[in-house]
């Protein structure tokens, strides 16, 4: 077990480096932050004084590997337009985002797997069909959408919820109604998908002997369903869940731009638009690793979900 999950931390570094690389790349195709930061009007002995200040008139390679050097180090730089240390900003950041994304991965599978147990055990039956309806509408709707359509009704219409912001702990009211239009708004999209994988999961293993076989004993269909059927039924889940979380980190970029919750998400367009090279680097490279992370730990649930699944 310790072998394997060294080999996949081992694997970290190349999908860093080729990550951190490519953004690097594409961010210095975009222009001059310099410029940018100063407006057209600043002459140019300024703006030139402070590349040379940044080390934004040396080659881009050469800035690549500098910035490369002091990454490994645990120095990830400054920011070009506040000053403040990189670490710092993402640091500051990094919990409401994890929040968020664990909250909407809960929300998901919460809606999703008993949609799809009903579904597959009343087959064919008017639970089946609705079940059907509201994978389709949830799996149509965008992310964006999907916010400013919450926001609209229950935030502007009704008036029951806020619309931006985030109360400092969940465990409150305040907490509770700041929470709940973000959290649904990256939650309920993937439950369409988790629930048809649950709904023809179940499907496939309610259908092996085994189960006729507990059934013929006399068990109890609860027992039959949950016990034996749906354990089975859990593993391509667990696949789906390391597929999708990429997803569910890109998605939180735009639900924190939508509901202005303070994250890693909102921090990084932030610094896109005003070009922010550091900034942009340590989050995009902080975002590689909590996937990777995310996806070890995936892995690792294989094991306890299936005892013949060894990593010796």
């Amino acid at each position: 077990m310790s072998r394997f999950v060294f080999q996949r931390l081992l694997a970290l570094v190349p999908v860093a480096v080729g990550v951190t690389l490519l953004v690097f790349s594409l961010l210095h195709l975009t222009g001059d932050p310099i410029r940018l930061l100063y407006g057209l009007n600043v002459p140019e002995e300024i703006v030139q004084q402070r590349r040379e200040e940044l080390g934004l008139n040396r080659p881009v390679p050469v800035q690549y590997l500098l910035w490369l050097g002091r990454a490994v180090r645990g120095d990830l730089g400054q920011s070009i337009t506040t000053g403040d240390r990189v670490v710092a900003m993402i640091g500051a950041r990094v919990g409401p985002t994890l929040e968020l994304t664990i909250l909407a991965l809960l929300v998901t599978l919460t809606v999703s797997i008993p949609a799809g147990i009903v579904a597959a055990v009343r087959r064919d039956t008017w639970l089946d069909a609705l079940s059907r309806i509201a994978a389709l509408f949830w799996v149509s709707m965008p992310i964006f959408w999907l916010g400013l359509l919450f926001i609209l009704v229950f935030g502007v219409k009704l008036g029951w919820l806020p619309i931006s912001g985030r109360a400092e702990t969940f465990w409150s009211l305040d907490g509770l109604r700041t929470h709940l239009l973000p959290v649904l708004t990256l939650g309920l999209p993937p439950a369409a998908l988790f629930t048809r994988l649950t709904r023809s999961s179940m499907l496939e293993v309610i259908g092996e002997e085994y189960i006729r076989t507990a059934r013929s004993k006399g068990l109890a269909e609860r027992t039959v369903i949950v016990r034996h059927a749906l354990r089975n039924a859990l593993i391509p889940l667990l696949t789906l869940i390391g597929l999708r979380l990429p997803w569910l980190f890109g998605g939180a970029v735009i639900t924190e731009t939508v509901f202005a919750w303070p994250g890693m998400g909102r921090l990084l367009v932030d610094s896109v638009l005003k070009r922010d090279y550091p900034v942009v680097q340590g989050i995009v490279m902080a975002m590689a690793a909590l996937v990777v992370a995310s996806s070890l730990l995936v892995d690792l649930l294989y094991a306890y979900v299936d005892p013949r699944i060894r990593y010796d």
